[in-house]
């Protein structure tokens, strides 16, 4: 696990304890729309060849982190339902 996965896994926890199986469930659903997963399968494409601009680096990277921190909200809600009877 990245350091700063730790780090998310471990800010996030008081709100991830907090979820009812429903909120679980639906934020261990939770998908981009199809506009969303486009743009950024595009910006993903543009980075692996290097032709990124400056501000396409910019957005990239905050979908990335934004992806970061909705993995791991979608770990602890998978935990938790796990654990659910």
């Amino acid at each position: 696990m990245s350091t700063v996965a730790v780090h998310l896994d471990r800010l996030l926890e008081p709100l991830a304890a907090s979820f009812s199986p429903d909120v679980a469930a639906k934020v261990a659903a939770l998908r981009a729309d199809e506009t969303m997963q486009a743009r950024i399968d595009y910006l993903a494409e543009r980075a692996n060849e290097g032709l990124l601009t400056v501000e396409e680096r910019e957005e990239y990277a905050g979908y990335l982190h934004a992806i970061d921190v909705i993995a791991v909200l979608q770990a602890k809600a998978r935990s938790l339902l796990r654990k659910q009877p």
